[in-house]
């Protein structure tokens, strides 16, 4: 093949697309996106997309409204599925998994995948880590289902849980990344891989993002997951204390699949905060106003949130309970990768996860910038201009890694190009 048509779905403000046209733009031609968000009159992450890709072929519109047949074929299907109802953001026992008001979404994924006659070669879906322990009562069931489901459709599936900061790259994001191929297009089979370190170092994510494990045939893991989605969604990890799936896996087609936990392998440059950060003779430096400035009053209270803390509290119940958090760095350090972005990261308040840095220009205590905030997602400069600034950082906060992409689309030429 000499290109691959893309159709981006909860398209945001255009990640997937900017990764893979970074890898190859002649390659990965992006011929429709959807990006809707139900809670707000004003579409601003829509409207940062058509600002940057123009509107032709971009749909504004619930996609649980979108009749399949006005979607078009496409040889490469990709989207960060809506992950709130598994975020981190969430407590615990409030996490909702698939079962919540967002994770339905992945049933219009999907429908969309059932109803097609030709279906995508191959499927390139993000979310949180923690998709593959959710929900809190049933670990592991959310994931399981996604697989049955991927199954059904005929699909081999590859996951990876992957921390952008062991590759390189500026931020330290943890993401699960799956990545299936059609059977009609691609199928592999467990026969093809001659050892058990092949499973996770031979396929699309396993070549963009080398592992290893010290021993892999004692870790490793197998079972069957049926296409009965009922069936999973009823008795996958009922009573279990922890979830079945490790940080990477396969399923096979006849529905055999296999996880072992693996680190990462890689011997390339680090990019730190530091790299990122507006130096003096930066084009946007003049976006660094005083509002981002910590008075001198405020910098202890940022210091106190940040710092480490045991306090008493008392439940609803009247249980009186020590609530204790551990110390954060005050300031970030510039010589590392920073912490992952968060929506809330513009908060101007002291809290614990908003971003301090010791600006290396005149040695005062500030937040960070919008333009700081892309670069760590290794978007374009002023990607997200012309909305707020505090709109800009949610939008970074619900971003993927750009650079992780890219590396799965430079694989995805290599393996495909002119099959």
């Amino acid at each position: 093949m000499n290109h691959f048509d893309v159709i981006e779905l909860f398209a945001g403000v255009g990640g997937f697309r900017i990764g893979l046209e970074r890898a190859d733009k002649d390659f990965f031609k992006t011929i429709w996106s959807n990006q809707y968000e139900p809670s707000t009159k004003t579409q601003h992450a829509s409207r940062t997309y058509t600002r940057v890709f123009g509107e032709e072929n971009h749909v504004n519109e619930d996609i649980a409204k979108v009749n399949v047949i006005d979607i078009p074929d496409c040889d490469l299907l990709v989207g960060g599925f809506p992950c709130q109802d598994y975020s981190v953001a969430n407590a615990l026992s409030r996490s909702q998994g698939i079962l919540g008001k967002k994770g339905v979404l992945w049933w219009e994924i999907y429908r969309i995948l059932n109803e097609k006659t030709n279906k995508p070669k191959i499927l390139f879906f993000e979310n949180v880590d923690r998709l593959i322990q959710s929900p809190s009562t049933q670990r592991g069931r959310d994931f399981a289902i996604i697989l049955s489901s991927l199954n059904k459709l005929g699909y081999f599936v590859e996951w990876r849980v992957i921390n952008a900061a062991e590759y390189g790259m500026p931020q330290k994001r943890r993401r699960t990344y799956i990545v299936a191929y059609h059977k009609d297009f691609y199928n592999i089979s467990q026969n093809e891989f001659g050892e058990n370190r092949e499973l996770f170092n031979e396929t699309i994510l396993g070549k963009a993002f080398p592992v290893y494990t010290d021993n892999i045939d004692d870790v490793i893991k197998r079972t069957y997951i049926t296409d009965d989605i009922a069936y999973v969604s009823d008795n996958f990890g009922k009573d279990a204390s922890r979830s079945w799936f490790e940080n990477a896996g396969v399923l096979f087609t006849n529905g055999e699949c296999v996880t072992a936990k693996v680190k990462s392998k890689y011997d390339g440059d680090y990019i730190t905060l530091g790299d990122v950060v507006l130096k003096e003779e930066d084009a946007f430096r003049d976006t660094v106003t005083e509002d981002y400035y910590l008075s001198d009053s405020d910098v202890a209270r940022w210091e106190y949130s940040k710092g480490y803390k045991k306090v008493e509290k008392v439940n609803k119940k009247g249980f009186t309970y020590m609530y204790s958090e551990g110390a954060m760095s005050f300031p970030d350090s510039l010589d590392k990768p920073s912490r992952t972005i968060i929506t809330s990261e513009m908060t101007k308040s002291p809290n614990r996860f908003t971003h301090i840095i010791k600006d290396p220009v005149n040695g005062r205590y500030r937040r960070l910038v919008p333009v700081e905030l892309e670069r760590l997602n290794m978007f374009p400069d002023n990607h997200t201009a012309g909305e707020t600034d505090s709109k800009r950082g949610f939008f970074m906060g619900n971003a993927l890694v750009c650079g992780v992409v890219e590396k799965v689309g430079k694989v995805i030429k290599d393996m495909f190009f002119d099959v």
